[in-house]
């Protein structure tokens, strides 16, 4: 089945912003984890698509026989047992033999019948022992044939009338809880009970290797109708409360990266959630493990030490890219923190530079104002000599 483009270019680009530099909700979001912890999680995947969405009704119920699969085995003579070859709980074949019994005609020995069985299926009860007596009027055991069975739902009277013959229901049972089972709604019972206002809607399904036994317990989802084109995902990815749905995207760029997406939920049934807003088809959520990465924030990889080794260079505590400001202050940080005897050095050397400088720069200030201050020969005044006074 092909996906349209659109949607999964449009997906790409989003996830590509999703690395945006800076952006603080998304590091906050991303649980990355290492190998170890995607496998002690036991994280499973599935595609987010547009699919057939079923609308259902809940029903509780019950695993029948079909009356006409059940089976006595009896004498036509009067007798005794002397040989039975089965007990309840086993399997036969059409034509097995499954006991003898003694004639009282007379005779030496007494003439001996085989009975066999009328039907291939399961053995569920035996009425006698070896050595009873039987009679052609007693039964002594019953075999059913669980090829195919009844599930009878008991459904509300008032949803009882949007449903038609051929209806379809997912089918869950209790002794049962890895398999799943689907059957056809073929009658109503031929009464409701008046007391909870149900009445039995009978379906008829198929039962692979017999795993389904009489009276065992049901769950009924009655698709009661089915819209196309929905994007929906299991009911195992959705995570949260009403109000504070969630579910856990894996990374499109980082390996063991999941990142956690608000999603905004239409109708839900017995496996699928309809996801209005938060997702498009291409995407994976996590559903096997879901809930546990909610508590698995402080994981043994950093955002940043999953991108850099994704991106093949450095990036921000965030995740983001490093810009030179970043870069810079990332540096002076190391510098500060391990700088040792080599900085210690070049700082000396740097300090010895500026006072040369400085001294070099007054005495050069020095020189010229000196040559500013001293006059020329042309321009001395006289020097007059001082007369001494007569005594």
């Amino acid at each position: 089945m092909k996906r349209p483009l659109a949607p999964l270019i449009l997906c790409l680009a989003l996830s590509g912003l999703a690395h945006a530099e800076g952006d603080p909700k998304r590091a906050a979001n991303t649980v990355v984890l290492d190998e170890t912890g995607v496998k002690n999680l036991r994280i499973e995947t599935v595609e987010v698509e547009e699919t057939d969405f079923e609308a259902t009704i809940f029903s509780l119920g019950r695993i029948e026989a079909i009356p006409s699969k059940i089976a006595a085995v009896s004498s036509r003579i009067a007798g005794r047992i002397v040989e039975l070859k089965v007990t309840p709980g086993d399997v036969v074949k059409l034509g097995d033999e499954v006991a003898k019994i003694e004639s009282r005609q007379p005779g030496d020995p007494p003439p001996v019948v085989s009975l066999k069985a009328p039907l291939g299926g399961l053995v569920t009860h035996v009425d006698a022992r070896l050595g009873d007596p039987l009679d052609p009027e007693k039964a002594l055991l019953e075999i059913t044939d669980l090829s195919e069975v009844y599930a009878v739902a008991r459904v509300p009277e008032h949803q009882a009338g949007r449903m038609k013959p051929g209806t379809v229901a997912h089918i869950k049972v209790a002794a049962l809880p890895n398999e799943k089972f689907a059957g056809e709604l073929l009658r109503f019972g031929t009464s409701a009970d008046k007391e909870s206002g149900t009445i039995d809607a009978i379906f008829r399904l198929t039962n692979p290797g017999g795993l389904l036994r009489a009276d065992m317990r049901s769950e009924f989802s009655i698709v009661m109708s089915k819209r196309s084109n929905v994007v929906s995902i299991p009911r195992a990815a959705l995570q949260g409360e009403s109000s504070n749905r969630f579910v856990y995207v894996k990374d499109f760029d980082l390996a063991n990266a999941f990142v956690k997406t608000q999603v905004q939920v239409g109708e839900i049934n017995d496996r699928f959630v309809e996801i209005t807003n938060g997702l498009l088809p291409a995407d994976e959520v996590v559903t096997r493990g879901a809930y546990s990465l909610s508590f698995a924030g402080a994981s043994s990889v950093s955002l940043k030490e999953a991108l850099d080794a994704a991106h093949g260079h450095e990036h921000a505590a965030d995740g983001g890219e490093l810009t030179p400001e970043k870069k810079a202050e990332m540096e002076a940080a190391k510098k500060g923190a391990g700088g040792g005897h080599a900085d210690q050095e070049g700082g000396a050397s740097s300090m010895w530079m500026y006072a040369s400088g400085v001294l070099f720069l007054l005495l050069l200030i020095a020189v010229f104002t000196k040559k500013r201050g001293a006059p020329s020969d042309e321009h001395e005044t006289p020097v007059k000599p001082i007369k001494k006074e007569a005594a």
